[in-house]
């Protein structure tokens, strides 16, 4: 029997689904084909993530994490600032020249997401190889979220050719999301290794 849905997960299944179905709604409205594809993308990995629950055993904070990139995804494309979408929107111009800009919403969306990839995936290594080296534990989750990223991008890709108007972005945006998500992946469990270590020898 799945044991996902329990008193103390109430919360999180409602936040989740409730903007799933206000973004589909939203999307659907407005014709945002692309977005439609993304929020269907979504219910496989909430489907997936709830098939394989019981052996993955994640616990709420990253499934709340999880939940928040979702929530991060759905109002980069649903949100609209000066005739652009959120994902377009230019946090900090460390360097604008059209595809090839630095830092906007949509990096800073990867970093977040595929941090948290690897997290989840240190999460289930840790619990699976306990007495795998800080080395095993930095590099095979963070190499395993930069796997997941490719897979994301692909998913853009099949938008892109599928769909109009999509605003996937050219060969300098793809290449920064994959820095971005390669920033993101590593960070996150360099950070949490750091942290770990700190708290045992204190």
């Amino acid at each position: 029997m799945n044991t996902f849905f329990t008193k103390d997960r109430l919360v999180l299944s409602l936040f989740t689904s409730g903007y799933i179905v206000a973004s589909s709604i939203w999307f659907i409205a407005q014709r945002n084909y692309e977005f439609i594809w993304y929020v269907a993308t979504m219910l496989v990995i909430v489907g997936i993530l709830l098939a394989t629950y019981r052996a993955s055993q994640l616990p709420n904070p990253l499934l709340w994490l999880l939940s928040i990139w979702g929530l991060l995804h759905v109002l980069g494309g649903g949100i609209f600032i000066d005739g652009h979408s959120l994902y377009a929107q230019i946090l900090y111009p460390f360097h604008v020249d059209g595809d090839f800009t630095i830092l906007k919403y949509d990096q800073v969306v990867h970093a977040y997401g595929f941090a948290v990839a690897a997290l989840v995936l240190h999460n289930i290594l840790s619990r699976l190889a306990p007495t795998m080296g800080v080395f095993g534990r930095i590099m095979f989750p963070a190499l395993g979220s930069m796997g997941l990223s490719v897979v994301n991008e692909i998913i853009e890709f099949i938008a892109a050719l599928s769909l109009p108007n999509t605003w996937v972005g050219g060969y300098y945006n793809l290449s920064l999301d994959l820095v971005a998500n390669t920033i993101g992946a590593f960070g996150a469990v360099i950070i949490f290794e750091i942290i770990r270590s700190f708290r045992k020898n204190f």
